[in-house]
């Protein structure tokens, strides 16, 4: 298993991270959902990536994994519930601003990048506010921020409501029960693979994580950024399931129909998880993506 990294950022946080996959390969940055891990990349994903040529960076966010806590306080249920984040709250430009002093700190110019749900909307703050750092952009059911599409279902806000767990086993039973939801009868999960990850997880965070509200925050500060997502260059591509219950898949249109000449793939029976049986098909769409988009330059390693 490779190693955790640690890298102290102009911003603030403390960014934790590893690196997989060859030295000389293109970079592929890959960037975490809400409250989640570098670790919800499963490793399976992450070796199609590298048996590709790909060298892998994966991340904690601020507030997430082994990153650094932000001394600011939570802001509260009805807050969120309002959609009234708390005055001076981090916001995704702030998160894309990590991300790419990350990529400074690594020396990599030019990247490709690759983010799920919050993830994505990170991924494409950062292709539409430095351009020149983005290879190419995977979008992993995503949204753009506007409130008319991308919605939950009211049944995934109603579980999502409940009060963080309080022990490893509570966690991950807390996990297993969201994922009977938003996960796929058609992908379906690995249950006792998906248990060990998220006691895993609990173990590796340190237990109760406070920074989840600030990650809502940080998307509710952003508001709708249809807008700036017109001002995308890079190649890009929007993956979504058709049956999404966490991101409604207008919000996968959405984000395909902002960004100039975005390819959109709708994965029949695909819900809100990287389960095992879509694993493939994301390895296969990503690197299809990236090989289009190569120029001489990053044949030659431009994108490190």
């Amino acid at each position: 298993m490779p190693a955790d990294r640690f890298a102290d950022v102009p911003a603030g946080p403390r960014l934790c991270y590893r690196v997989e996959g060859p030295e000389d390969g293109p970079t592929l940055l890959l960037i975490a959902g809400l409250g989640l891990d570098l670790t919800s990349w499963p490793q399976r994903l992450v070796d199609g990536f590298t048996g590709h040529g790909f060298r892998v960076i994966r991340f904690d966010n601020r507030d997430a994994g082994r990153s650094s806590r932000i001394a600011t306080p939570s802001p509260g249920r009805l807050r969120q519930l309002l959609a009234r984040p708390r005055p001076g709250a981090y916001d995704l430009g702030d998160l894309a601003a990590d991300t790419i002093e990350l990529l400074d700190h690594l020396g990599v110019g030019r990247a490709h990048l690759a983010g799920m749900s919050m993830g994505g909307m990170i991924a494409q703050t950062v292709a539409a506010r430095h351009p020149g750092r983005v290879a190419t952009l995977t979008s992993i059911f995503s949204t753009t921020g506007n409130p008319r599409v991308g919605r939950p279902a009211r049944s995934t806000i109603l579980r999502l409501a409940k009060g963080p767990a309080r022990t490893a086993e509570e966690s991950a039973e807390r996990h297993l029960s969201l994922l009977s939801h938003i996960g796929s009868k058609t992908f379906p999960p690995d249950e006792a693979l998906e248990r060990a990850w998220a006691t895993a997880v609990w173990e590796r965070s340190g237990g109760v994580n406070p920074g989840v509200p600030r990650q809502i925050s940080a998307i509710q500060s952003s508001g709708d950024r249809t807008a700036e997502l017109r001002r995308i260059t890079a190649p890009t591509l929007v993956v979504h399931g058709d049956a999404d219950l966490m991101v409604h898949p207008s919000g996968g249109r959405a984000t395909a129909q902002a960004v100039p000449g975005a390819r959109h793939v709708e994965i029949t029976g695909m819900r809100h998880h990287l389960a095992p049986g879509v694993l493939d098909r994301l390895v296969e769409l990503t690197t299809e993506l990236a090989h289009t988009a190569e120029t001489p330059k990053t044949r030659t390693g431009g994108t490190r």
